[in-house]
């Protein structure tokens, strides 16, 4: 059960980069919006700033190892 837990939650982190770099690439974001619920709004709100987090760690955490490299 516990493992379960930690395999959606994992999945849920991923989603959430995911959905930071499509934002950052491209612009697109969820029309948050949309949701009528304010306080399902802003849980997701929390979430899609959560996947930003991930998604900066990400990058300086590859920026600094030697096995990637900047291409412009």
């Amino acid at each position: 059960m516990f493992g379960k837990l930690v395999h959606l939650g994992f999945d849920a982190m991923l989603v959430a980069a995911f959905l930071a770099g499509v934002k950052r690439t491209t612009g697109l974001t969820p029309a948050l919006g949309s949701v009528p619920n304010k306080d399902v709004r802003q849980i997701l709100k929390s979430y899609l700033e959560f996947g930003e987090y991930v998604f900066d760690f990400a990058v300086v955490f590859m920026g600094r190892s030697d096995s990637f490299e900047r291409k412009r």
